[in-house]
C-alpha cells in the first residue's frame, strides 16, 4: 500500500524542484544556526547563496561522526533547547555518543515517515504490530511505535527481552506484523520452537527487520522458520532514526528512499568522489525537512548503491540496494576486504546450517588469521568426527573460492554462539585488544 500517494509516487522533475527548494531551506537553517556549519563554509569560501542546484551540494564538506562527537551534546542543534521536546543517542560504545534532536514538528515527520514504511512493509491500520526493537535512547523502538499509531493499526510495546513472554504474548494477542532485528527475529524462532510453539500458528503476514546488515540467505532463513513475508528497512539515529528507507513488500529489491526528506549520494569512501548510479560505496545523506538537527552531507560508513529504475510498486524514489556492510566493519585479512554479510552468505548456503556464526579475528607470527564460527543441526553435529572436518573443510573452500580469503571453519553445537536482544555481535577481532 502506497500512503502518500501525493509525495512518494512524484514525477521526478517535480520532485526535485522540491527537494532543491528544501534543501535551500535547510542550508540557511544550519548556516545561521549552527556555528560548527557557518565555520565550514566559511573555510571553503561559501555562502547558501552558492546553494542553487542540487549539482552545488557537492561543493559542501562531509559531516562525520566525530564532528559530532566534537560537539557533543547539543552543539549541533539548530533550535534553543526549550524547542527541543524529544532527545535520543546512540550506546557511545566506541567513544561519546552521537546525541539528536527532536521539535515537536520533527516527531511529528518522523511518525509520518514510519507510517509510510509500515505500509510499504505490508501492514495496514487492521493490522496489530509486535514491536520487538528496543525503547529508550536507541531510535527503533519509539520511531516504530510512533509509525504504527501514525497508521492507525495497534501495537504492543513489547521492546527487547523477556523473549519466553514474547512467545506467549504472540500466542494470545495474535499480532500480524513483526518488527526487529533480523537476529531478534531469528532468536524468536528458536525460542518458541524450545517451548513447542509453531510460528505456523501465528498470524504473522510480514516482518519487518533492519538495524543491522542482513543477507538474502538470511530473509530466506526467518522467511522459512517464521512463516512470513521478510523486508528490510534502515535507518539511523543521525539522520531520523528509522524510517529514511524500506523495501515494497511487492518487490523486495532495494529500499525506496524518502527523497522529499532525504538526499541520497554515494562516496567512494577514501578518495570521497561522488559515484554514479549502480556502483557500490559509502552512503551518504542530507536530510532536508528536519528542524532541530538537520546534517548536511553526513557519512553513514554504511556500504550499498542506489538504483534509479522505476519499480513495480509506483514509487519513484530512488532505491538503495541492501547495506551489505559498514566501513568501520570491514575487516582486512592479509590484503583482502572482507564484510560479514559476505561469509554469512556463503555460510547459509550451507544444508543443515543454523543462522548463527561468529567471526573470531586473530594475528598469529604478525599474520592476520580468521577463524569461523558456525552453529550446525543436531544431525549434523552428531557425524562422525571425519563428516565434521569434511564440512568444514568444504565451507572453508567455498569462502575461499567467493571471497578469496583464507578462512578457519570450526563448526559448533547449536546454541553455542550468544544470542542477542538487539544487534547480533558477528566480529570479535583480537587484534584490536
Amino acid at each position: 500500500m502506497i500512503l502518500d500517494i501525493g509525495f512518494e509516487t512524484m514525477p521526478r522533475e517535480d520532485l526535485e524542484a522540491i527537494i532543491l527548494r528544501r534543501l535551500k531551506t535547510t542550508i540557511d537553517r544550519v548556516y545561521t544556526n549552527v556555528p560548527f556549519y557557518r565555520k565550514k563554509f566559511e573555510e571553503n569560501n561559501l555562502t547558501p547563496n552558492d546553494i542553487q542546484s542540487l549539482e552545488d551540494l557537492k561543493r559542501i564538506p562531509f559531516t562525520k561522526k566525530e564532528d559530532l562527537r566534537d560537539n557533543y551534546p547539543f552543539g549541533m542543534f539548530a533550535v534553543p533547547m526549550d524547542n527541543v521536546v524529544r532527545i535520543h543517542a546512540s550506546s557511545g560504545t566506541t567513544g561519546k555518543p552521537t546525541v539528536v534532536g527532536y521539535t515537536a514538528r520533527d516527531v511529528n515527520t518522523w511518525a509520518e515517515l514510519m507510517a509510510r514504511s509500515l505500509a510499504a512493509g505490508g501492514a495496514t491500520r487492521e493490522d496489530i504490530i509486535h514491536n520487538a526493537y528496543g525503547y529508550g535512547l536507541f531510535t527503533g523502538g519509539l520511531g516504530i511505535h510512533y509509525g504504527a499509531e501514525k497508521l492507525g493499526a495497534s501495537v504492543i510495546p513489547v521492546s527487547g527481552g523477556n523473549t519466553k513472554r514474547q512467545i506467549v504474548i504472540m500466542k494470545d494477542f495474535g499480532p500480524t506484523i513483526l518488527t526487529a532485528t533480523p537476529s531478534y527475529a531469528l532468536h524468536l524462532a528458536e525460542v518458541a520452537e524450545d517451548m513447542g510453539v509453531s510460528f505456523e500458528d501465528l498470524k504473522f503476514k510480514f516482518g519487518i527487520f533492519g538495524a543491522e546488515p542482513w543477507s538474502e540467505n538470511m530473509r530466506n532463513e526467518i522467511e522459512g522458520k517464521l512463516g512470513l513475508t521478510a523486508v528490510d528497512i534502515y535507518g539511523l539515529s543521525e539522520v531520523i532514526g528509522p524510517g529514511v528507507a524500506i523495501e515494497c513488500h511487492e518487490a523486495k529489491r532495494g529500499l525506496h528512499i524518502f527523497e522529499d526528506h532525504f538526499i541520497p549520494e554515494i562516496i567512494d569512501p577514501v578518495s570521497e568522489e561522488v559515484l554514479p548510479y549502480g556502483e557500490t560505496g559509502e552512503l551518504v545523506f542530507t536530510t532536508i525537512t528536519k528542524e532541530a538537527f538537520p546534517i548536511i552531507r553526513y557519512r553513514t560508513r554504511d556500504i550499498t548503491s542506489l538504483n534509479p529504475e522505476p519499480c513495480i510498486c509506483g514509487r519513484t524514489h530512488i532505491r538503495m540496494n541492501r547495506v551489505s556492510g559498514r566501513t568501520d566493519d570491514m575487516l582486512i585479512i592479509r590484503g583482502v576486504n572482507v564484510f560479514p554479510s559476505q561469509i554469512e552468505s556463503v555460510l547459509m548456503e550451507m544444508d543443515a546450517a543454523e543462522p548463527h556464526y561468529q567471526l573470531v579475528v586473530d594475528r598469529e607470527d604478525n599474520l592476520d588469521t580468521m577463524t569461523v564460527l558456525l552453529e550446525v543441526g543436531e544431525s549434523i553435529f552428531s557425524d562422525e568426527v571425519k563428516h565434521l572436518q569434511n564440512r568444514e573443510r568444504e565451507i572453508a573452500k567455498n569462502i575461499k573460492d567467493y571471497l578469496g580469503v583464507s578462512a578457519r571453519v570450526k563448526l559448533v553445537e547449536p546454541k553455542t554462539i550468544a544470542r542477542s536482544e538487539g544487534k547480533a555481535v558477528r566480529v570479535i577481532d583480537n587484534r584490536k585488544i
